[in-house]
């Protein structure tokens, strides 16, 4: 298939059936896994960005300084903690934002070191996955390997 092929195939959006799931019987990546996976994502995506409104929200309401100490300390250490997870939030939504891309050009479900398929049970876990099962564990492998020099 053509990299125009699979852009045109990418770009059609499909309803599916409720309680749609991918399965193994089907073409691999076909429009159906496409759109599943592309739904998914929006999902999360739109899940962590109404917890970013809420916690925006709730930071601009407990302006008010504690009088005690440790109150105080207690409450600056709750708001490094809820800055630092809408920090990774906020890295989480570019890596969903580039899946989204790669579902557009026709990439999308691929190892990015090698090319095979990354498996539809992967990417139900991590639908934001670039690379297969035995590419990650051979990256980590590699990492391990180089931390501990």
């Amino acid at each position: 298939m053509t990299t125009l092929e699979l852009n045109e195939k990418a770009n059609k959006h499909i309803i599916l059936p409720p309680g749609y799931k991918p399965t193994e019987s089907e073409k691999y990546m076909c429009l159906e896994h496409l759109e599943y996976f592309r739904k998914k994502l929006l999902d999360w995506k739109n899940e962590l960005l109404r917890d970013s409104v809420e916690t925006i929200q709730h930071l601009q309401e407990e302006t008010h300084p504690e009088p005690d100490v440790a109150d105080r300390a207690s409450a600056e250490t709750d708001r490094a903690i809820e800055l630092r997870t809408r920090d990774r939030e906020r890295k989480l939504i570019n890596k969903i934002d580039e899946a989204l891309m790669r579902i557009e050009d026709g990439s999308y479900g691929f190892c990015e070191e090698t090319g095979d398929p990354i498996g539809l049970q992967r990417l139900e876990a991590r639908p934001i996955a670039t690379l297969s099962l035995e590419a990650q564990e051979r990256h980590e492998r590699e990492e391990k390997v180089y931390r501990d020099d």
